[in-house]
């Protein structure tokens, strides 16, 4: 192809680009590899607490497809009579948009019960000092009500009970409360 004078590395010794850790020798220029993540990804720099999305973003969605449908509309009703606009397609696409508007207007509930307040709730409804817990949010329904599932183990070590409760988001009410003996191996 053409005249490449570049250098490439043979393929006995070892690559500085390797992820892999090796007990070989450090590469070429005396430093050995180092596998790590870069400092824009490091997850233990990040300082602050997550927040996680509110349910009450779907309402900017639903403006937008309520604008989108009522162009749509406008365009299907007010076409002349033998143009390229004039067709059903734009009544039926404004009617489907103004549909999804009208979901997601109703599924936008706000999520008023935040992580923290979840994890108190879960604390008082079960029997057990809470030690470790985990929260996930995660929807339920038809209108995608946001509904907090948190784990929560007792606070010996190792933990000899664990729990498994549903808060709703919104109004802070306990679904369900599930408590059993705690059947994980932890002598590890």
């Amino acid at each position: 192809m053409g005249d490449d004078n570049s250098e490439s590395e043979p393929l006995d010794e070892p690559s500085s680009r390797s992820s892999e850790p090796s007990d070989s020798p450090p590469a070429k220029g005396g430093e050995a590899f180092v596998d790590e993540l870069p400092e824009d990804l490091d997850a233990a720099a990040y300082v602050g607490p997550y927040q996680f999305p509110d349910n009450s973003r779907r309402r900017l969605q639903a403006l937008v497809l309520a604008v989108v449908g009522a162009g749509s509309a406008a365009i299907g009703l007010t076409a002349a009579e033998n143009s390229t606009l004039d067709n059903r397609g734009f009544i039926l696409a404004a009617g489907v948009l103004v549909l999804g508007a009208a979901y997601l207007l109703v599924a936008g509930v706000p999520l008023t019960v935040r992580e923290h307040g979840a994890l108190v709730i879960a604390a008082r409804s079960v029997d057990f000092p809470v030690g470790p817990a985990s929260a996930q949010l995660g929807w339920r329904g038809w209108r995608s009500r946001p509904t907090w599932r948190i784990l929560v183990y007792s606070a010996e070590e190792p933990p000899l009970q664990r729990g498994f409760v549903l808060v709703d988001a919104v109004d802070g009410y306990v679904l369900d409360t599930i408590v059993e003996d705690n059947p994980e191996d932890w002598s590890l």
